[in-house]
């Protein structure tokens, strides 16, 4: 089983693989599916790939837009690039890309994206035809569609997402964002409008049924132009969300993938934080260990329910199971996100006999109650003092200043020490 994370820059490629992950996926903003907030240049893909090689893990890098005419050339010389490099695969979605890859990178792997929309046997069989290695499931797929796509093509492998965002459309192919903002999903530039909240000009009011809920809902309904279809709309003081996809969330179901024909296990999220991606990653791969170990079944459950009860205390917009069990997706109505109990304020830069050192990313006061995230475990410490990096006395650290501050915390036995390490990642608790 193989654990793939996303990498939206350099430094979260770093996180995912020191948190578990077997591989990453990452890409240029020009042909990749993230244009925007994605800090990788030739550069730095280049260092990437060294430092992941360097790791014995793999990095697959995406050139999976619908590519136009004006882009074929640039992927070309992409191409031509990437070879240099010696990544592990590719994963694209057009059928003329492919043919470049081919091409030019005839050693190197090649994987069919999730916009290629694959849902059923057939259309695996021919992307493995024409030379595909992988095929990364739509999302739509349900966990027989998998079972029959790997009993029909056994030598393909099959990759599917098990966490992160859902678009409200079909595979991700969606024309919202281009329409309402002039942004281009399918060229990797999505502005998720799905994901705003709306008001409406017209309304009317509903008398809450709770008397003693003082709050009026306002409702009225939309109807398309052609008067065929109608959507009823609520809508609060907080607006309404209606096209807001719950987050996927298939911890529990990693053994049924496995069991299923899943052999790679994809985290969502290139434009999440380090704090996402560590602590994502980390979660699966304790539960990909336990499975793997072929523990029994009640200690497996226990890995998953301590790993769910972390995922849920992350902000998310609610989480659902999509379409792997038959079901249609739930959606978040009520807001954009669910809130967390935890702050992410730090990580750690090194660590000494009596401090640490870290940089923070949000507030540090010594009243603060907070955690350590690590490869090894979750410990809460006691700050004693806070200080700057040259050991001065200071009442409060805080983020966005590039400064490095100290830590002298409380003692902590050898095992609770042993989470505490370079690229561990301190929270706080906020209610």
């Amino acid at each position: 089983m193989e654990l793939l994370a996303p990498a939206g820059s350099p430094e979260k490629l770093r996180y995912a693989i020191h948190y578990g992950a077997d591989a990453v996926y990452c890409g240029i903003p020009d042909t990749s599916m993230r244009s925007r907030i994605n800090a990788f240049t030739q550069e730095s893909l280049r260092e990437a790939a060294d430092f992941v090689h360097g790791k014995g893990k793999k990095i697959f890098v995406t050139i999976n837009i619908y590519a136009h005419n004006i882009h074929l050339e640039k992927i070309e010389e992409h191409l031509k690039f990437l070879k240099k490099i010696k990544v592990d695969g590719v994963i694209i979605s057009d059928l003329g890309v492919l043919n470049l890859v081919k091409k030019h990178l005839p050693k190197v792997d090649i994987h069919i994206s999730t916009q290629a929309n694959t849902t059923n046997w057939q259309a695996a069989k021919f992307w493995y035809d024409l030379g595909a290695k992988r095929v990364v499931l739509a999302r739509e797929v349900t966990l027989g569609d998998i079972r029959e796509i790997h009993r029909r093509v056994p030598k393909l492998e099959l990759e599917y997402f098990v966490h992160g965002a859902m678009c409200m459309s079909y595979s991700g192919r969606c024309i919202l964002s281009k329409w309402m903002s002039g942004k281009s999903a399918n060229l990797g530039d999505c502005s998720q409008p799905c994901r705003w909240g709306y008001k409406k000009n017209q309304k009317s009011i509903r008398q809450p049924a709770d008397k003693n809920q003082n709050e009026e809902v306002l409702t009225m309904s939309v109807e398309d132009m052609r008067g065929e279809h109608e959507v009823e709309l609520e809508e609060d003081s907080h607006g309404t969300y209606f096209f807001n996809s719950k987050d996927l969330n298939l911890l529990k179901h990693v053994k049924d993938l496995h069991d299923a024909g899943v052999m790679s296990f994809k985290i969502e999220g290139r434009n999440k934080s380090v704090f996402y991606v560590a602590s994502v990653t980390r979660a699966y791969r304790s539960v990909l260990d336990a499975v793997g170990k072929n523990l029994p079944s009640r200690e497996v459950g226990k890995v998953v329910f301590r790993e769910a009860r972390e995922l849920a205390a992350m902000v998310n917009r609610g989480y659902t199971e999509g379409f792997l069990l038959e079901n249609e997706p739930e959606h978040n109505f009520k807001n954009s996100h669910e809130s967390s109990p935890y702050q992410f304020v730090g990580e750690i830069k090194s660590v000494g006999k009596e401090d640490i050192l870290i940089a923070a990313h949000n507030a540090i006061y010594l009243s603060d109650s907070l955690e350590v995230i690590g490869r090894n475990g979750i410990v809460k410490i006691s700050v004693k003092k806070i200080m700057d990096e040259d050991r001065r006395e200071i009442a409060s650290a805080h983020g966005g200043q590039q400064k490095l501050f100290r830590l002298k915390i409380g003692r902590l036995g050898v095992k609770n020490r042993e989470v505490l390490e370079p690229m561990s990642l301190l929270r706080k608790v906020v209610k």
